[in-house]
């Protein structure tokens, strides 16, 4: 279409959007595409920020090789090794010192292909005071019928830098994920985490692990996740707090339309004058799905402030009676409420930003029925 820089098969284009995939860049910094096994399209815009396919980096920077493999372990298990083995491809990315990019980058990971499995390996450079959100929208084409995703991705987080990662998921019920990610953050500095899926997968399975090395690091994973009949995500997430006055936080909402959600959260504080808090709240919409919180608080010091809560129900009925003796139908009074309980203002976007991810969503949302 007219206008796109990135040039996507019209019968895709629309779901490319649905996961916040701008296709003409606009309020973009850049953008990386892969589809299927090879990179489809790759530009960048914002001056001091570098990014290139992983293969083209290592060759061009082989130190970069030092740094491949070292925060997530080859050997973690099969699907790791293979990841390992065969690498399609993935994105490096480096912000150079100082350097804070206005726009977000965007990339996506995208399957047509019938039973193609997707190898990724990402690696992302924050140099010391550099900004940058990175936007990852990642689907499958609605007429797919079987595909898997293993993605690894390395981050370093350098002395008072800010990365903030956002991935939205747009899978399908025969479609495996397995994403495989663990981030090192230095003095200063500070990585948010923001997962947003709404709709069927066979099995989304993730647990990334944040390393606080230096003193005042902080690091915060938010969830929003669905899970319809017959869907499975084990999503998690864990932070070892290995400096003085490193802050945790891992927040996570859960809702279950029959489908199946573990909710995992591990808090290991490895030096004392930390602070760490951990919440799960779930939903169940129907009888029939699952919903498992399973958070953990570690420590051997006494000189620490953890927490953590866990609630699970069903909507509240007084909530929907309410709404109804307004006039509002029950459908809508209880899309209502799933929508404020799952509310993104609890990600930290930047105003704009949260606007255009509530129109993601709620184009998921309508998709779902709910």
């Amino acid at each position: 279409m007219q206008g796109d820089v990135i040039k996507i098969d019209e019968k895709d284009r629309k779901k490319i959007q649905d996961i916040g995939i701008n296709t003409d860049e606009a309020g973009r910094s850049g953008s990386f595409v892969m589809e299927n096994d090879k990179v489809h399209h790759l530009s960048i815009k914002q001056q001091g920020v570098e990014m290139l396919a992983i293969k083209e980096a290592l060759a061009l920077y082989p130190d970069l090789n030092e740094l491949m493999w070292k925060l997530v372990d080859k050997d973690k298990d099969e699907y790791t090794k293979a990841a390992h083995e065969e690498t399609h491809s993935g994105y490096f990315i480096r912000v150079k010192s100082g350097v804070k990019a206005y726009f977000p980058f965007q990339a996506c990971f995208f399957i047509k292909q019938d039973k193609m499995k997707q190898k990724v390996h990402n690696l992302i450079i924050l140099e010391e005071n550099s900004e940058i959100h990175i936007m990852n929208g990642c689907a499958a084409a609605s007429y797919l019928a079987e595909g898997s995703h293993i993605g690894v991705t390395e981050i370093y987080v350098g002395k008072n830098a800010k990365l903030m990662y956002t991935m939205i998921h747009d899978w399908a019920k025969d479609v495996t994920v397995r994403p495989r990610s663990a981030i090192k953050v230095e003095e200063g500095g500070t990585y948010i985490s923001n997962y947003i899926a709404l709709r069927d997968t066979k099995i989304t399975q993730m647990y990334p692990v944040a390393h606080l090395d230096g003193k005042g690091a902080v690091a915060k994973f938010n969830t929003l996740v669905m899970a319809p009949e017959g869907s499975v995500y084990d999503l998690g997430s864990r932070v070892l707090l290995n400096a003085p006055d490193t802050r945790a936080e891992i927040i996570s909402r859960s809702v279950s339309k029959g489908g199946t959600i573990i909710a995992r959260g591990h808090l290991q504080a490895n030096s004392p004058g930390v602070f760490a808090h951990l919440e799960c709240d779930g939903l169940m919409l129907k009888d029939g799905g699952i919903i498992s919180a399973i958070p953990e608080l570690e420590t051997k010091f006494a000189d620490v402030n953890m927490s953590h809560e866990a609630a699970i129900g069903k909507v509240d009925e007084e909530q929907i009676l309410y709404l109804m003796s307004r006039g509002i139908p029950k459908n809508e009074a209880v899309s209502a409420i799933v929508s404020g309980f799952m509310d993104v203002k609890l990600l930290g976007l930047p105003d704009a930003l949260e606007e255009e991810i509530k129109k993601h969503l709620k184009v998921l949302e309508e998709s779902e029925g709910i």
